[in-house]
């Protein structure tokens, strides 16, 4: 469709500036460009004044936390018990009867 293509082709510029401003000392601040959805450009986001919320990446990292020791606690309530199999004739109860 034709929304798809405008938008790859977006991401690719996107992507093409990013690579220049990691590349090219010269087009250093590319750093800044992102997508202008709106007019489907890309534009200076740091001239613009969007910058990324730090609160949007703080909750990304609490959940993530909260996620790990919410994994972390159930493996702790996870046990594996074996069926306890007495062997009469085992090494070590041979050892516990003084039989050897």
């Amino acid at each position: 469709s034709m929304v798809s293509t405008q938008s790859t082709g977006l991401v690719a510029k996107l992507r093409a500036f990013h690579n220049a401003s990691q590349t090219i000392e010269a087009k250093k601040n590319f750093k800044w460009i992102g997508l202008d959805l709106e007019s489907g450009k890309c534009r200076d986001n740091k001239e613009a004044g969007v910058l990324e919320p730090e609160l949007s990446k703080v909750k990304s990292l609490k959940f993530a936390t909260e996620a790990a020791i919410t994994i972390l606690r159930i493996d702790d309530m996870i046990k594996i018990y074996q069926p306890s199999k007495e062997d009469p004739n085992s090494y070590a109860n041979a050892v516990k009867q003084g039989r050897l």
